[in-house]
């Protein structure tokens, strides 16, 4: 029976279902750092604090629509419950109408690693078969500096990804995460990012006094 959508629901995180193909395998792994250094209370807190979103499927199944980067950490950590919070029911639908009413509301991003748009068939049906996008990590990694700011709007650091993947070689990216920071934060200040959201214009330089 399908619990109300206002109920907070204990789920097995191996049975959450992705609504994404990829991650930041990156991001991942400094979540289970920061997950490996905290006391047990602390555990508690952590988890009532990042409640999973989720919508309600076919076959009543929770498919998560953000927090796919913790709910991976911690199912690699061992966890197996995590608290979801349930916000649109769309049990009663049918797979593929499903899928299509979960497009139309921006509630799934079906692109591949190298930013291609896939078919829903294609989404991982377990959080342990998200692929690694190391774009997906640099967005992550960017946004930490203040590169650019979180918004509401759905699967911001994605669209990131997309734009450091033309402007930045993979090779590269994956040789030397750390080299590549500053080009990606310079290209997150230029111009040439203005139109992504939660870009931040650089301040401009203060003119000398007379």
């Amino acid at each position: 029976m399908t619990q109300s959508v206002f109920n907070l629901d204990r789920v097995k995180i191996r049975d959450l279902r992705p609504t994404q193909v990829t991650v930041g395998m990156k991001e991942v792994t400094e979540k289970q750092a920061e997950w490996e250094a905290l006391s047990k209370s602390e555990r508690e807190k952590y988890l009532d604090g990042h409640v999973v979103p989720a919508v309600l499927g076919p076959k009543a199944r929770h498919f998560i629509v953000d927090h796919h980067h913790i709910a991976r950490a911690l199912l690699d950590e061992g966890r197996k419950y995590v608290w979801a919070a349930p916000v649109a029911d769309f049990s009663h639908l049918a797979e593929d109408e499903f899928w299509s009413v979960m497009d139309h509301r921006s509630l799934v991003h079906p692109f591949d690693r190298r930013g291609r748009r896939v078919g829903y068939g294609e989404i991982p049906k377990s959080l342990l078969d998200l692929v690694d996008d190391p774009f997906r990590s640099l967005a992550g990694e960017v946004r930490g500096l203040g590169g650019f700011a979180k918004t509401r709007e759905p699967y911001v650091e994605f669209v990131w990804a997309d734009f450091f993947r033309r402007r930045i070689l993979s090779k590269i990216l994956t040789s030397d995460f750390d080299a590549v920071l500053p080009e990606a934060l310079g290209l997150a200040h230029s111009s040439e990012a203005r139109h992504l959201p939660g870009w931040c214009a650089p301040l401009p330089e203060s003119s000398p006094t007379s």
